[in-house]
């Protein structure tokens, strides 16, 4: 192993840290963050959208996604929190750029009894595998179960869900061999603070076997 001096970095201690300086240098460095726009009901059939970016995919068998979903300043459940707990469904909307102004209206904290899918000129339809709805507009939608919820201190909860479904718009993906066209899909990732991002430049690089490294490093 060659050991060469290390670069010029800045350390931060977390141990000595402000929880939202902490923030801001998680968001800042795990980047870009793909962007959940979730879909839940409450106990009364009232339904919720609101957007997460602490959101990833876990698992491909089981299907599992994870969310964390924060508390309100008081300590009580945000509606999505309260939404999943009481139903146990929720479907994750994947944001491409054309919904990106609708999903920021979703994040205003409206009061509970507000549709904010109404206000943001998104379309309700109604769910397969779960009783809550997906958004037409969304690339693509993950229905899901809650699978257990993980409580990470006072004022926030990791929920991870089963995707028992899944919508893809149709000039997204082949269904013969489940190839999703990821330049189609058009997504957006969040940043740091206000700042959000594309997928519009790619570049592949497959991975290779031992065998291809040791003839690629000999070639060298």
């Amino acid at each position: 192993m060659n050991i060469k001096q290390p670069a010029t970095h800045t350390h931060f201690d977390f141990s000595g840290l402000s929880g939202r300086e902490k923030y801001k240098l998680i968001t800042g460095t795990v980047i870009p963050r793909p962007i959940a726009l979730i879909t839940s009901v409450d106990e009364n059939g009232v339904v919720n959208a609101a957007p997460f970016s602490f959101f990833n995919a876990l698992s491909g068998d089981p299907a599992i996604v994870a969310i964390g979903v924060e508390n309100k300043p008081d300590m009580t459940f945000k509606d999505t929190g309260h939404n999943i707990r009481m139903t146990e469904q929720f479907t994750v909307n994947i944001v491409d750029q054309a919904m990106v102004d609708a999903m920021n209206i979703c994040a205003v904290p409206f009061p509970a009894d507000v549709d904010e899918l109404d206000i943001a000129g998104l379309t309700a339809v109604p769910g397969v595998h779960v009783g809550c709805p997906r958004i037409l507009q969304a690339p693509a939608a993950l229905e899901c179960k809650r699978y257990i919820n993980l409580e990470v201190g006072k004022s926030r909860e990791i929920i991870l869900g089963e995707v028992v479904g899944v919508f893809i718009r149709q000039d997204c993906v082949n269904p013969q061999n489940k190839h999703v066209d990821q330049k189609r899909m058009d997504a957006v990732g969040r940043l740091g603070g206000h700042d959000y991002s594309t997928i519009r430049d790619q570049f592949t690089l497959p991975t290779m076997s031992v065998a291809e490294w040791e003839a690629k490093d000999s070639e060298s």
